[in-house]
């Protein structure tokens, strides 16, 4: 059942709102008091998400009616959920962000020093993290009985749109420089093509610096000299590690809020969960969900009032006026709860900080919004197949044995265990498990594969009890290789 409640003002925008769980309400209930009391222009509709939707026996966390507000509303202002371990129950955020189409998360990461304790006093990095697929498809299986899989999927135009949108919000907020970190020295097609599409759209941004970082050195940088960045564009998992990273560099996660953006749709939320130990105790920091509630009223047109409330704030922390989570002793002069905390932002509406600086968010913009370059289709032939099969022995025996049925049109070139090449010429150190790539190219000279060889294949080698587990084909575009090597080969 949808519940309405707002602002009671005539243009409001239709906003959906989730109180969550744990002490998602508190800081929900404490966030919307500061956007009333700014004036903030909205009409809100309640929906029910989280643990007591799970509880209905809805393994998605949300009912088909919230769909419908998500959809009419298209602005979503979530508090977080406790999502239960283990059974068949996935994420909600994910399902929400993948479900419609908010590819692009946009975690502002800032240090408020001296007054939020960090070590990097002027850190104000902005991380865009892809958020719709990676290992984040969630696609994972159990093949045998000693291995499991995630897949990890790439696509061109998932990189394109969050790559493009980096830049756009970069042009759009006067930064200077685009970061993309990817791991492609290891993952050279998936993120290498990542890599490969942030230098396409770099170049048609000639005013604004760009480079890229393999992953790990830069998430040390990241780490050690946050000053070296400025908008930080990654795919989905760095993204959501390097996030929580870059927000406790710069003083705590707990007041951090995040943007999930879509072309149509929106939904903001703050970046940490929803802590049910301090549930119902009036301590939680309800920073992360305003500053989230800022990034959307600057996404539905009242940035004037998005910015009354983040210079109130920012004045609040500035007069040491804090929750327990980053009360100091030799800084902080009152430590509050949240109810308090949020009377007392309220107090500062119309301040402006007189140390830290102050924001000015333009009063109407448009939000940003990307589109793809057409391009043309590559020719794309099939010169072989990678069959995967559960067999418990060693890699000598399944070679030959492999070998002994593979057509003429087909031959085994190469056996892979987790990846490394075992056969033929492995050597006895490299442990093996009972799941082996076996792959098979063309020997007729004419480097082309059938599907229908691939399936007469498949069924020999049913025939002779060794059914695979999976078959993936190996192709080219425009004669270019779109599979690895085994490591070794």
């Amino acid at each position: 059942m949808l519940n309405h409640h707002g602002s009671q003002a005539s243009d409001g925008v239709p906003v959906t709102v989730a109180y969550g769980d744990g002490i998602g309400p508190e800081i929900m209930e404490a966030t919307l008091r500061i956007l009333y009391a700014a004036k903030a222009r909205l009409a809100v509709e309640t929906i029910q998400i989280g643990q007591s939707v799970y509880e209905k026996g809805i393994s998605s966390g949300i009912e088909p009616v919230s769909w419908d507000s998500l959809r009419r509303t298209k602005v979503f202002l979530k508090a977080p959920i406790t999502t239960p371990e283990g059974g068949g129950f996935k994420s909600l955020n994910v399902t929400v962000r993948k479900s419609l189409g908010l590819f692009a998360n946009v975690r502002p990461c800032q240090s408020y020093a001296p007054y939020v304790a960090t070590k990097y006093p002027g850190m104000d990095v902005v991380i865009v993290r892809e958020n719709e697929e990676d290992l984040y498809g969630g696609i994972e299986h159990r093949q045998t009985d000693e291995v499991t899989q995630c897949l990890k999927l790439i696509s061109r135009p998932g990189s394109e749109r969050v790559i493009r949108y980096a830049f756009e919000y970069a042009c759009r907020y006067g930064r200077r420089k685009v970061t993309c970190l990817s791991k492609d020295n290891i993952m050279k097609i998936t993120d290498g093509l990542f890599h490969r599409v942030f230098d396409e759209v770099a170049a048609e941004y000639p005013d604004l610096t760009s480079e890229h970082w393999i992953v790990d050195i830069g998430a040390a940088k990241l780490a050690t000299s946050p000053q070296q960045f400025d908008v930080v564009v990654t795919p989905n998992l760095y993204g959501d590690i390097l996030s929580d990273v870059a927000a406790q560099v710069a003083g705590s996660v707990g007041i951090a809020g995040s943007a999930n953006v879509g072309n149509q749709m929106a939904m903001f939320e703050a970046i940490h969960g929803s802590a049910p130990r301090r549930a119902g105790k009036n301590e939680a920091n309800p920073s992360g969900l305003l500053l989230a509630a800022v990034q959307m009223l600057v996404h539905i047109g009242q940035g004037e009032v998005a910015t009354t409330v983040h210079n109130a704030w920012l004045r609040t922390i500035e007069d040491g006026v804090h929750t327990y989570d980053i009360y100091d002793p030799a800084m902080s002069k009152e430590k509050v709860g949240t109810r308090e905390f949020a009377t007392e932002v309220i107090g500062r509406l119309g301040q402006r900080p007189q140390k830290l600086r102050p924001v000015d968010y333009p009063a109407h913009v448009p939000p940003i919004s990307v589109s793809l370059k057409p391009r043309p289709r590559a020719r794309k032939e099939l010169v072989g197949a990678d069959v995967f099969i559960d067999w418990s022995g060693t890699a000598d025996a399944i070679g030959k044995r492999l070998e002994g049925i593979a057509a003429p049109n087909l031959r085994l070139t190469m056996i892979t265990n987790r990846g490394t090449k075992v056969y033929p010429g492995g050597v006895p150190e490299t442990l093996c498990v009972d799941h082996w790539r076996c792959r098979f190219e063309s020997a007729d000279g004419t480097g082309r594969v059938t599907h229908r060889q691939v399936i007469d294949l498949l069924s020999r080698l049913v025939e002779v009890d060794l059914p695979p587990i999976k078959t993936e084909g190996l192709f080219t575009f425009d004669g270019v290789p779109g599979f690895s090597l085994g490591q070794g080969q």
